[in-house]
């Protein structure tokens, strides 16, 4: 069967507006589409190619287990979810484990178990969220009323209750906000949707006190920050404080659809059997894939690498800059970065992104004033600068236009 993008307007709902081309060959961080156009990605998926496409390890993983078994009910548990999650509780302050297929899974879980935790041990009375404008955790009517953008979540009716929100980074009001009525905590350690705005450290290590002071559980959504995309595993392990449950998705899978939320056994025990589900979480398929991405980020080398790269990354950027003076800063950390438009050029993110597709570059915004990128961790010098090199051309584009 013949298909274009035409296709798409023909058959699918419309919620989407992809680009005009269909990839349909990806080899690290180079992609082809339909009429063999080679394009370099810094876009990774939205974060989610860690280790960019077709790995050897990732194929082999994946053909060796499709050999094997497929899926399985949640009545069975398999081999690869019991390696995987043994792997990620030895690698950070986990000692269980849910599995769940996407990042939005994973944090409407962490959500659900944050309240069954506070009904149990202290009642009914503490059940308040406080989340962080700008935020996003997903896209399940709960997640996203969590999440800080009210233009995900308006539009659909009345929101689930006793949500609140606070400005990031800003201590002071969040401590007149939390109370003894607060369940929970959630904040991305590295906001990523909501610009690439880093925390501050000791605004992250007084929500930590506050959040032990008033007994409310502090939940990481990693699922953009998390597997190596900073430069450690976790983005957690950078900041000196430790979350009680801790969300990742994206680069987990390396591009195969899982989710997982790590937490405490002492927290974990609220989700008794039959609580809450996913029929595919803990897959076989994903499972394996997972384990094998984590078993090669999880080094030294990829993981130093990452910080290298990043400072790569940073130099052109500000070389680009000096000569079409376009930037007000980069943002991010590691291989999530965000380059933020100055006044002049307000609003007109998209424009530079449509202007890479031009160039063969794929790349992302996170608003309408950041263009970000998110690269496979290994990716080349040589494919960086040529990346660059066609960014610099799609910025002269928008500039001289």
């Amino acid at each position: 069967m013949n298909v274009t993008r035409a296709t798409f307007d023909e058959v699918m709902v419309p919620n989407y507006n992809p680009a005009n081309m269909v990839p349909v060959r990806g080899e690290g961080s180079r992609v082809w589409d339909q009429d063999g156009a080679e394009y370099i990605d810094f876009a990774g998926g939205i974060a989610v190619n860690v280790l960019g496409h077709s790995h050897p390890a990732l194929v082999k993983a994946l053909t060796e287990q499709g050999s094997k078994l497929w899926h399985l009910s949640n009545v069975f548990t398999n081999e690869p979810a019991l390696r995987l999650a043994k792997k990620l509780t030895e690698a950070t302050f986990a000692e269980r484990v849910y599995f769940a297929n996407s990042g939005a899974e994973s944090n409407e879980a962490a959500l659900k178990l944050a309240r069954r935790y506070a009904l149990e041990k202290f009642g009914e009375e503490k059940n308040e969220i406080i989340a962080f404008n700008k935020g996003f955790h997903g896209r399940t009517f709960f997640t996203v009323t969590v999440g800080g953008q009210a233009a995900y979540s308006d539009g659909f009716g009345p929101k689930p209750g006793a949500v609140v929100h606070c400005d990031y980074n800003d201590l002071e009001t969040f401590e007149k906000l939390i109370s003894d009525k607060t369940c929970a905590v959630m904040m991305e350690p590295l906001q990523g949707e909501g610009g690439i705005i880093s925390p501050d450290p000791d605004f992250v290590k007084g929500v930590r006190e506050l959040c032990d002071k008033h007994n409310a559980l502090l939940i990481f959504d990693e699922v953009q920050s998390g597997v190596g995309r900073t430069g450690k595993l976790y983005a957690y392990m950078g900041l000196d404080v430790t979350p009680d449950i801790l969300t990742t998705a994206k680069s987990l899978g390396g591009g195969f659809p899982i989710g997982a939320m790590l937490t405490t056994a002492e927290i974990a025990a609220h989700l008794k059997a039959g609580t809450h589900g996913s029929t595919y979480g803990g897959n076989p398929l994903a499972c394996a894939v997972a384990e094998a991405a984590l078993d090669v980020v999880n080094t030294p080398e990829v993981l130093n690498g990452v910080i290298e790269k990043e400072n790569l990354f940073r130099e052109l950027l500000g070389e680009i800059n000096t000569k079409y003076n376009v930037f007000e800063e980069i943002r991010g950390q590691g291989l999530l970065l965000g380059a933020a438009l100055n006044k002049d050029y307000e609003g007109r993110a998209r424009d530079f992104l449509v202007a890479s597709a031009n160039e063969k570059l794929m790349c992302l915004v996170a608003g309408a004033n950041v263009v970000r990128f998110a690269p496979s961790l290994i990716i080349s010098e040589e494919e960086i600068r040529d990346g660059m090199a066609r960014f610099e051309r799609a910025v002269a584009s928008v500039v001289n236009a």
